[in-house]
């Protein structure tokens, strides 16, 4: 017996429902700036932002988790390649604001110490689990994925409680690691270290990563040249 294939199934056109969407942005675009010019510009920074993590399958999870599964380290490089724009970036407005005598240290700056470890543990088990990052899970949101709804949902409520305990943590765990004669102090690298090994110190920690990462997927996917 002759086995039945499926028809194939028709593809939608799914041109006039992209058509739709847009015409909505831009009405929703328009009223927010009737409110307030700066609504329209978070609309449209937040539009092209999901549009770059949906193309780019930007994830931090991925990033961490791809070198240990398939050995591929593509989004490792574009994290790390993120590091090091942003270090350049901020380097640059701190240090200007340095040289033109501003009290203090642009950005929020905090402690190091044992807290900053469990955190990151506890967030990467998490992120290991809901399968995915903040930007991760939003942008599976945004294509239909129903464990993302789950976990978006679990992530706002872990982030509306952290927020409203966050005074608790900060007075009783995070702030007594850094004082010192009755003064806070964040852990700054710069101050710490100077700005020159600090800047250009971490920008060669980062290249040197970014290297190891791109002889790392080679090695497992075997794409290093074989010496004759």
């Amino acid at each position: 017996m002759e086995s039945k294939k499926r028809p194939a199934r028709k593809r939608r056109n799914q041109v006039p429902i992209a058509l739709g969407l847009l015409l909505l942005i831009i009405i929703a675009g328009i009223m927010l700036a009737g409110v307030n010019s700066m609504l329209a510009i978070y609309w449209i920074f937040g539009i092209s932002f999901g549009i770059v993590l949906q193309k780019s399958r930007f994830c931090f999870t991925a990033s961490l988790r791809d070198p240990v599964l398939t050995g591929s380290t593509t989004l490792t490089r574009a994290v790390l390649i993120a590091f090091m724009v942003a270090t350049v970036g901020f380097g640059a407005i701190q240090f200007k604001a340095l040289l033109s005598g501003v009290a203090g240290v642009p950005g929020n700056i905090f402690p190091v110490g044992l807290h900053t470890a469990i955190g990151a543990i506890m967030f990467g088990i998490g992120m290991v689990i809901a399968g995915g990052c903040a930007s991760g899970t939003l942008m599976r949101v945004g294509e239909g994925f129903m464990q993302q709804w789950i976990a978006i949902v679990f992530f706002v409520v872990g982030s509306v409680w952290a927020a409203r305990d966050f005074g608790w943590w900060s007075v009783n765990v995070i702030m007594p690691t850094s004082i010192s004669d009755g003064v806070t102090k964040g852990f700054h690298l710069p101050t710490a270290f100077g700005w020159g090994f600090a800047f250009f110190g971490q920008l060669i920690i980062l290249a040197a990563i970014f290297l190891f990462a791109d002889w790392y997927e080679k090695k497992k996917l075997n794409k290093v040249p074989l010496e004759n």
